[in-house]
């Protein structure tokens, strides 16, 4: 997600104690059994960064690494506090927008089997009570939803809509009801002037594939990617149910050293821009079939998937259709495809660095993109691993 905003946080007090009479869909982390595989030759040089954040504050860090060695796991930290569960590489996490590149993956899929274009506009397929209130919506198409080129307002840019949510955590969003948040919002540019990351496209993508289709985008993307690919660690709420493994998130909601646990926060999972959990073997598979191995996609729609636009902002990466160029803050050659993710209560990278064949997935349950003094501890773990990596 973009810039999480924690808004109105005198409300939170008051809208905390309900949840404890309010249905959760995730209880206490069970732990799970990792069988590690043979010794990797710097497992000790990874093992240590993890470690060291961990002790910096970061509550719990799975990850992976495949480099020309083979293949390293490892994490450190708790996935449960209260219950006092190690977090572990075969605990599942929220992903967060990795999300999106899945979504985005679906999305193509069926452009492939005719089913929408990348060109439609959007109402070809959304009627006009459900986006007719929805600035650029109707002037925009499928691909300036997959590259974030409408212009359309970020529904989780919106005070209200945090509001709604430390109100009532535990609901299950409709996409119309997300809509209303933004209806109405002057757009940041027309369609295709510029490129602003939303959620709201994505969002609006998952509408497009459902009207499309006749199906739920939900059921699709198992269909067409999750169970062909063998992810059966991943799941996308709310739409599919949650195993036991999944790591509690936190975060410090007061901004005074203290975490809280947010696990049970619903950001409005579940409609395209996030609700991915998986672990960090399944986030390795998808992001090599895709851009190293390159089975899920034809070559023409992946070299689509892969064009990128101009840098979004000041930002260090560069946008194609679901899918980021990152670390281009880096030398020349040490760019990665893929997604990073963002929520509330966790945080989350898949990437996989083209010039050196590395491959790396990681899954945090703390939220770093709201501002807080863990923050810059993830930044420097970031910046760190991968540094340790090109060594």
């Amino acid at each position: 997600m973009k810039n999480i905003k924690l808004v109105l946080l005198a409300f939170v007090t008051a809208t905390l104690l309900p949840t404890a009479c309010q249905k959760v869909d995730v209880g206490h982390t069970e732990t799970c059994t990792f069988s590690p595989g043979p010794a990797h030759p710097r497992a000790a040089a990874y093992q240590a960064v993890l470690d060291k954040y961990t002790a910096r504050g970061l509550p719990g860090i799975s990850a992976l690494i495949r480099d020309e060695d083979g293949v390293w796991v490892g994490a450190a930290g708790k996935a449960d506090f209260a219950k006092d569960v190690d977090m572990s590489p075969c605990t599942v996490s929220k992903a967060a927008s990795l999300t999106k590149t899945f979504i985005a993956t679906l999305a193509l899929k069926l452009v492939e089997e005719g089913k929408f274009g990348l060109d439609d506009p959007l109402t070809k397929w959304l009627t006009d009570e459900q986006i007719g209130k929805l600035k650029n919506a109707n002037i925009s198409t499928v691909r300036q939803l997959l590259n974030h080129t409408t212009g359309i307002a970020d529904v989780i840019e919106d005070d209200g809509f945090y509001l709604a949510v430390l109100n009532n955590p535990a609901k299950k969003w409709k996409p119309e009801e997300l809509l209303e948040f933004v209806y109405g919002v002057e757009p940041e540019f027309a369609p295709g002037a510029g490129v602003s990351y939303s959620n709201t496209n994505f969002l609006l993508l998952a509408m497009v594939i459902n009207s499309a289709t006749g199906q739920d985008h939900a059921q699709l993307l198992r269909e067409k990617v999750l169970v062909p690919l063998g992810l059966d660690q991943s799941f996308y709420y709310w739409h599919d149910d949650l195993p036991g493994n999944v790591a509690q998130g936190y975060f410090d909601l007061y901004n005074n050293q203290t975490i809280v646990n947010v696990t049970n926060f619903n950001t409005g999972s579940g409609n395209g821009y996030g609700g991915l959990y998986s672990n960090v073997f399944d986030l390795q598979t998808f992001i090599e079939a895709l851009v190293r191995d390159k089975t899920l996609l034809s070559a023409n729609t992946l070299d689509q998937m892969l064009t990128f636009g101009e840098p979004e902002g000041t930002t260090n990466k560069r946008l194609g259709l679901g899918i980021f160029k990152d670390f281009l803050e880096r030398a020349p050659d040490q760019f990665a495809y893929g997604h990073r993710g963002r929520d509330l209560g966790y945080t989350a990278d898949m990437f996989w660095f083209p010039n050196q064949d590395l491959t790396m997935t990681y899954l945090i349950n703390y939220g770093t993109d709201a501002k807080s003094e863990l923050r810059q501890q993830f930044y420097d773990f970031r910046k760190e691993l991968v540094d340790v990596m090109m060594e």
